[in-house]
């Protein structure tokens, strides 16, 4: 009797070890929680596929992209847009001279005039851009070699730059050398390049008014890029710094004659230092604003004169200078377009052949049910 006790209590006491007694010798059940959503019993919709239903809407794409597309295209192809290559490499290009001779270590500039004619009138505001082509802005090494603490105004950052910049870090290249302002390979291949127009009428020659502020990104101008101290004394301000290698002036004289244009907020400098993605690319270089009463190109003869600065044969590139109008989607670019007019001709081309065959074979077989 007492042995079929102790058996008993001993048996009680493996039972309350169980899992749902939460004994110390359970063990943890693996199964998911009874729930909808562990059970994977959740509602779900699932669409099916049918002629009433895949018919009208590639019907539908179609009927919608086309027109999208045409009007995409035709409003592209009103932008007018002129582009003047100035590379010089050709013999007979009016800068040859000065791309055959000039190097970054040359000490003066080299000027060129290169003529060109506008066939139609331009209206309203244009845009002049300079490119540059088989430059590789996009360089993972070439991104990262910037410091935007020191950009900002930074007064700790200005003094002792990030290793990001190296090798242009501090002049010399050495740990000793003056913190070079601002730092990195981004600024120091600063684009240089000075570029007037002038409208050719009659004998005279007329210089067109460039407007070289608004062409930065207002974040840019107003929050990533500040000067140290302000915008007062910049001389004071980069005191204890040096320009950049391939600069010829230092960054307080990038515009000495606009205190808000001048050092770190010049807007020239600010959008250079947006890298560009692909090799090709262009960047805003002044901006024609409209005429009340007249175009603001009209056409005739022009003369781009240029204060040839930035060479580009070390990398087999190109530079070239362009001029456009925009319209309410941007500036000229056709592709937009026909990917649209591309997609809705292919979607109500698969509509039609999927309507011939339904019509064909649908008569076969009525019904979606499979026959016993």
């Amino acid at each position: 009797m007492m042995a079929s006790g102790y058996n008993a209590k001993e048996e009680d006491g493996h039972h309350s070890g169980a899992p749902g007694n939460g004994g110390a010798g359970a063990v943890k059940s693996k199964k998911p929680d009874n729930t909808a959503f562990k059970q994977q019993r959740l509602p779900a919709w699932q669409p099916i596929l049918t002629a009433g239903t895949v018919l009208p809407a590639f019907f539908v794409i179609g009927l919608i992209f086309i027109p999208i597309g045409i009007g995409l295209f035709v409003t592209s192809n009103n932008i007018k847009e002129f582009e003047i290559d100035y590379t010089g490499i050709e013999a007979s290009s009016p800068c040859y001279n000065c791309a055959q001779n000039y190097s970054w270590n040359s000490t003066s500039s080299c000027t060129c005039k290169v003529p060109f004619t506008l066939e139609q009138p331009f209206e309203s505001n244009v845009f002049m851009y300079y490119g540059l082509s088989n430059f590789y802005q996009n360089h993972r090494r070439y991104v990262k070699s910037r410091d935007d603490s020191q950009l900002n105004g930074d007064l700790t950052s200005l003094k002792s730059p990030s290793k990001e910049c190296d090798p242009y870090r501090t002049s010399d290249g050495l740990p000793i050398g003056l913190p070079i302002a601002p730092c990195g390979a981004i600024a120091n291949s600063l684009f240089n390049d000075t570029l007037e127009l002038y409208h050719l009428s009659n004998g005279t020659r007329t210089a067109v008014v460039l407007m070289k502020k608004g062409i930065a990104w207002w974040t840019d101008k107003h929050v990533k890029f500040r000067n140290p101290g302000g915008n007062d004394n910049l001389t004071l301000a980069f005191q204890g710094t040096s320009k950049p290698v391939n600069w010829r002036t230092p960054v307080f004289e990038l515009d000495p004659n606009d205190p808000d244009n001048n050092g770190f907020i010049n807007e020239d400098f600010i959008v250079w230092m947006r890298t560009a993605a692909l090799p090709t690319f262009r960047k805003l270089y002044r901006i024609i604003q409209k005429k009340v009463d007249a175009p603001t190109l009209a056409s005739g003869k022009y003369e781009l004169e240029v204060s040839y600065n930035y060479p580009v044969r070390s990398f087999d590139g190109r530079k070239r200078v362009i001029l456009s109008t925009i319209s309410w989607m941007g500036g000229k670019n056709p592709f937009l377009g026909i990917a649209y007019i591309t997609v809705g001709s292919v979607c109500f081309f698969l509509a039609v052949v999927l309507l011939i065959i339904h019509h064909k074979y649908d008569n076969r077989c009525s019904s979606a049910d499979i026959p016993n």
